[in-house]
C-alpha cells in the first residue's frame, strides 16, 4: 500500500473522532466570518467566535496509570502522585499535582507526535549529525533518560535502538516526559545564565538515595516520609519559582548546517526567556506566575502521613503549565490510547479548556481606531496589543498569528477580505502557503486582499533561502512577532531582534503594532461593518507541508493526524465596528 493510500485510510478511519474533539473554529471558505455552526448573520458575535466545537464523548478513555518506574536518580510521576494527588484549595477546588500535570505538553513531551515526527525528519535530512540531533532533543523532551544515560556513559539517542524503543532499559523514564523528579532536582547554579540554556540544567548525579536533594518552594518540609517513600531528601529551594529554571529548556540554541553539511554555527530556535528579560514583565512577573497560576488560599500539599495535621502552604502554584498549543493537545485527546497517554479524555479536555481560555482571554487585544469613510474609501487604524511577557506567538517557528479583516456593506455581502483561513489550514493570500520558497512580508498598511498581516518567525538557511528544516535555519529572514510591553528594540541583542520590514516600521513597538487600513468601497452602500480578528495556529500549513514531504512511520502518523484536523485555529482577539 502506498504512503498516499495509507494516509487516506487513516483520515477516513479517524476524521469523525478527530474533528469532533479538536478545539477548532474552522470556517467555510464561502462565508469566512461564520463559526463552525453557521449562524444567521454574516459576521460572528464575540461569543460565537470564541465558542469551541462540542467535545465528543464517543472516543473517551481513562488513560494509563502514572508511571512508577525507579532508576538510581529518578522516580516516575506515579511515585510522587501517591502523596501529592487528592489536594484541594481553600475553596474546595481540586489542585492535585499529578491530575493536572499528566495532560500537559510538559508531561507528554516525549509522546508529542509532532516532536517525534520532526526528530525523525531532521535526522533523515541530516544523517551525518543524527546523534547530535537526537541528543539535543532528548535533553529536554526525555530529560530523565538523558541525564541517567549521560551519567552512566550510555547512548543518548532517541530512535532506532534509543530511548523510544519499547524494550530500552530507560524507555519508561524517557516516556515520562518532563516529570516531577527532573524539574525538582535542578540545582540553583547558574540559572538564567547562558551556560544553563539549551538543556544546561544541573542535577546532582553522584549522591545516592535517600540523600539526594529535591527542591520545593517551602521551608521546613517533612523529611522522613519522602526519604522513605521515594528516596529523596526535600529542602527549600526558592529557585523553583524563578524564570531561570524554565529558561534551561525554553531558551534553546540548535546547531545549523551550511550547504555542504558542515556545522556552521548556532541558531536561536526559541528564546522567550531573553524576550522576557527585555520586557516590563521581568519586574515581578515570572514564567511561573502566568503558566502555573496560584490556587485560592492555602493548600495541604500532601495526603500523607494519614492522621497527622500537616501545615497548609501558600501560595500554591498549580501544575497547569498552560501554554498555547491547543492543536497538539486536541490530537492527544483524539488519539490518546494509540499514543500511550497516562491522561484520559477528561484530563485532556480540562487542559485544552484552560489553554483555550488563556489564548482567548489573556493573550492579545484588537482595537479599531478612527474608522471613517472618505472619498469612497474606508480608512482606519488597527491596533494589535500583546498581553504576554514574550513575543507573540512564542517560541517554536511553526507558530503564527494573523489578522483576518473583512468589510461588508449594507446588504451583508463582503466588499473586502484579507487573511481568510481556509479548510486545509492555509491562509488565503499568504505567499508562503502558495510557494514554499516565499514568505508574506510585514505590512504597515493594508489596502489589497492579497496583503495579509502575519506575525511569525521565518527561518533562512546560509544561502538566504527560506527553510523549514531546523538544522538549516541559520537566521531569521522575518520575525515580526508582536513584542511584549516594554521591549526595547535598541537594547535587544541579535537573538531577540526584529527582522524584515517590521524593523523599519515605526509603529511596530514594544507592546503593540499599529496598522493602517484602506479599503476601496466601490459603488457599495453603507453602513459598513469592519470586522478584525487575530487568529492563531500552533502548526502552520507550510511548516507541516514541508515536514510531510518526508517518509517514515512517525512522519506519516503525524501527517495523518494533521490532515484530519487541518484548519483548526483559535481566535485570540477581535473587534467589530459599524461605520455610517
Amino acid at each position: 500500500m502506498s504512503r498516499h493510500h495509507k494516509r487516506l485510510l487513516r483520515i477516513v478511519c479517524t476524521a469523525l473522532l478527530t474533528l469532533s474533539t479538536l478545539v477548532s473554529c474552522r470556517q467555510p471558505t464561502t462565508e469566512p466570518m461564520r463559526t463552525a455552526a453557521p449562524q444567521a448573520t454574516s459576521t460572528p458575535t464575540p461569543q460565537q467566535a470564541a465558542e469551541p466545537t462540542p467535545v465528543s464523548q464517543a472516543g473517551s478513555f481513562e488513560g494509563a496509570p502514572l508511571s512508577n518506574f525507579a532508576t538510581s536518580r529518578f522516580a516516575g510521576a506515579g511515585e510522587c502522585a501517591f502523596c501529592h494527588d487528592g489536594l484541594v484549595d481553600s475553596t474546595g477546588h481540586d489542585v492535585s499535582i499529578g491530575s493536572h500535570w499528566r495532560s500537559t505538553i510538559m508531561a507528554n513531551g516525549a509522546k508529542d507526535p509532532l516532536w517525534l515526527a520532526k526528530v525523525s525528519s531532521e535526522s533523515a535530512r541530516n544523517p551525518a549529525i543524527r546523534e547530535v540531533i537526537e541528543e539535543k532533543c532528548a535533553t529536554c523532551h526525555m530529560p530523565m533518560a538523558y541525564t541517567e544515560a549521560k551519567a552512566d556513559g550510555a547512548g543518548l539517542t532517541i530512535l532506532g535502538d534509543g530511548f523510544y524503543r519499547a524494550d530500552h532499559p530507560l524507555h519508561e523514564a524517557a516516556m515520562d516526559g518532563v516529570s516531577c523528579t527532573l524539574c525538582h532536582q535542578i540545582q540553583d547554579a547558574g540559572l538564567g545564565e547562558p551556560t544553563s540554556f539549551s538543556g544546561g540544567y544541573g542535577i546532582d548525579t553522584s549522591t545516592s538515595r535517600p540523600d539526594r536533594l529535591i527542591y520545593g518552594p517551602y521551608p521546613d518540609p517533612l523529611t522522613p516520609q519522602m526519604q522513605m517513600h521515594v528516596g529523596y531528601t526535600p529542602v527549600e529551594g526558592p529557585h523553583v519559582r524563578e524564570s531561570g529554571l524554565c529558561a534551561t529548556c525554553h531558551t534553546l540554541y540548535t546547531p545549523y548546517l551550511d550547504a555542504e553539511g558542515n556545522i556552521a554555527g548556532e541558531f536561536p530556535e526559541q528564546v522567550p526567556y531573553l524576550e522576557w528579560q527585555n520586557s516590563d514583565y521581568r519586574q515581578g512577573r515570572s514564567c511561573q506566575s502566568c503558566h502555573m497560576p496560584t490556587a485560592n488560599g492555602e493548600v495541604i500539599i500532601s495526603t500523607m502521613p494519614r492522621g497527622r495535621r500537616i501545615q497548609p502552604r501558600q501560595p500554591f502554584s498549580q501544575h497547569h503549565f498552560v501554554g498555547g498549543n491547543t492543536f497538539v493537545i486536541g490530537i492527544l485527546k483524539a488519539f490518546g490510547p494509540e499514543l500511550g497517554l497516562t491522561a484520559g479524555t477528561t484530563h485532556l479536555a480540562e487542559t485544552q479548556a484552560r489553554t483555550t481560555e488563556r489564548l482567548e482571554q489573556q493573550t492579545a487585544q484588537v482595537s479599531i481606531r478612527e474608522a471613517q469613510v472618505s472619498d469612497g474609501k474606508l480608512v482606519s487604524t488597527l491596533q494589535i496589543s500583546s498581553q504576554v511577557g514574550h513575543k507573540l506567538p512564542t517560541g517554536f517557528p511553526s507558530r503564527r498569528a494573523w489578522l483576518h479583516i473583512a468589510v461588508t456593506g449594507a446588504d451583508g455581502q463582503t466588499i473586502f477580505e484579507s487573511g481568510q483561513p481556509l479548510d486545509d489550514g492555509s491562509i488565503a493570500g499568504n505567499d508562503a502557503d502558495r510557494d514554499a520558497s516565499a514568505y508574506e512580508p510585514h505590512y504597515d498598511r493594508i489596502s489589497d486582499p492579497e496583503q495579509v498581516q502575519i506575525y511569525e518567525s521565518v527561518m533562512q538557511n546560509t544561502e538566504g533561502q527560506v527553510t523549514y528544516t531546523l538544522l538549516r535555519g541559520a537566521s531569521y529572514i522575518k520575525d515580526n512577532r508582536i513584542l511584549p510591553s516594554g521591549f526595547d528594540q535598541a537594547a535587544a541583542g541579535p537573538d531577540t531582534a526584529v527582522h524584515g520590514a517590521a524593523a523599519e516600521d515605526e509603529t511596530f513597538a514594544g507592546g503593540s503594532d499599529h496598522l493602517s487600513l484602506e479599503v476601496d468601497l466601490g459603488e457599495r452602500n453603507g453602513p459598513y461593518t469592519l470586522s478584525v480578528r487575530l487568529l492563531y495556529q500552533s502548526v502552520s500549513y507550510r511548516f507541516n507541508a514541508d515536514l510531510c514531504q518526508d517518509s517514515g512511520d512517525l512522519v506519516e502518523r503525524w501527517c495523518g493526524y494533521y490532515d484530519a484536523a487541518a484548519g483548526a485555529y483559535v481566535v485570540l482577539a477581535e473587534a467589530r465596528e459599524q461605520i455610517p
